[in-house]
């Protein structure tokens, strides 16, 4: 049974993957464990009253652990499980594949479409901008091919980010053609590097994602604005205006000062850049969200990154 599939009242043992974990103590004196579980369908706020010091040590995150208790939805906290008893799962009681999400193209496939678009940007600086931070051989790429593009609200998995990427990048070169005054290859660019900060920000606890301390501390903005900034000042000759244009995209990209950018897009380029991503990301919830849905069902709830609920019609008409 997957997390989306659970009803009201029902009786719970399975193992789940530990998200989120932190330990608190109660009126009455006792501790106990608030814990956010999940599989490849979704997640679920879960309780454990009365814990132990061996259950803290079991339910870390990124560990599979299973769980029996009751799940409940209640009309002021909404769905919960209540968690009776909880241990570390055994490798033959569960699949991963079963606990984590992945992305809806093949990697290797995607993995090419990076290297076919590179291959028609035609300025050779910023091309060889590309080839020292996304080259095959590079460290960075290792990294970007592998990276989740968040930790929760969209493509919140391994290869993620490459699958973000990719798609803002593609959308990013059509729409070029589109408009005139468009600089096509500095907005390539820009789209392929806009996240690349994610890389330091996120990082993988076993299965699960957390933010890392420099994305705390500094945020994946400031760190993907120095990775390439750095990465420009080593490249002999670049020219700096390319390097504004480039960087300029990086530090707007979320469009707003509320949103994280410390400015906002200032050129076409940006503009187009930030308008994609953001496109990008809302059009992910919506995956996120259908995923989520028990078989039969045609609207999520209330989503914060939709500020929604999201409708699908395919569903109605099936």
């Amino acid at each position: 049974m997957l997390v989306r599939d659970l009803r009201d009242g029902e009786g719970v043992a399975l193992p789940l993957l530990v998200r989120e974990c932190s330990r608190g103590t109660a009126r009455n004196g006792s501790d106990y464990l608030r814990l956010l579980l999940g599989d490849r369908s979704g997640t679920l706020p879960a309780r454990l009253w009365d814990c132990t010091d061996d259950h803290a040590a079991v339910a870390v995150t990124g560990a599979v652990v299973h769980v029996v208790g009751r799940y409940e939805v209640s009309e002021r906290y909404g769905p919960q499980l209540t968690v009776r008893e909880l241990r570390a799962a055994q490798p033959g009681e569960y699949e991963l594949a079963d606990l984590v999400d992945a992305p809806a193209h093949d990697v290797g496939k995607m993995e090419e479409g990076v290297r076919d678009l590179i291959a028609t940007v035609q300025d050779p600086h910023l091309r060889r901008l590309l080839d020292v931070l996304l080259g095959p051989d590079s460290e960075v790429w290792a990294h970007y091919r592998t990276a989740p593009a968040a930790k929760r609200y969209h493509q919140a998995y391994r290869h993620g980010l490459l699958e973000h990427s990719l798609s803002v990048a593609e959308g990013v070169s059509a729409i070029s053609a589109t408009f005139p005054g468009l600089d096509r290859d500095v907005a390539v660019t820009g789209a392929l590097l806009h996240d690349i900060g994610k890389l330091e920000a996120y990082a993988f606890a076993g299965a699960a994602i957390e933010m890392s301390d420099a994305g705390r501390l500094q945020g994946e903005i400031p760190l993907g604005y120095y990775r390439v900034r750095r990465a420009i000042e080593e490249l002999e000759g670049f020219p700096p205006e390319r390097a504004e244009a480039i960087l300029h995209i990086i530090l707007s990209h979320h469009g707003s000062l509320e949103h994280g950018s410390p400015v906002v897009p200032c050129t076409r380029e940006a503009t187009l850049v930030h308008m994609i991503d953001n496109l990008g990301g809302r059009l992910g919830s919506f995956d996120r969200l259908e995923k989520e849905l028990p078989d039969g069902e045609r609207w999520s709830s209330f989503d914060r990154a939709l500020s929604s609920s999201a409708y699908f019609s395919a569903r109605a008409a099936a």
